[in-house]
């Protein structure tokens, strides 16, 4: 019998965790002007899942550090 241990990170994303993600996703294409079905928002969703995943789950958390993914230093406002 394997006594692997696992990690949050390999537990499955329920229902509330999938809508925080979609929303900041959301934010971002809307905030950007990124096609849903384009590989930008592919690439998107990934990185907020694996943040998400790390432990990171402040919608504007998730938001600047998909900022600091994509090479942008500072949020306008």
């Amino acid at each position: 019998m394997s006594h692997k241990r696992y990690s949050r990170r390999d537990e499955p994303l329920h229902s509330k965790d999938l809508a925080v993600c979609h929303r900041v996703l959301d934010h971002i294409r809307n905030e950007q002007g990124i096609e849903a079905s384009s590989d930008e928002s592919e690439r998107i969703a990934s990185i907020i899942i694996e943040f998400y995943r790390q432990g990171v789950h402040d919608q504007m958390q998730l938001r600047a550090l998909i900022d600091v993914a994509r090479g942008f230093t500072h949020r306008e406002t």
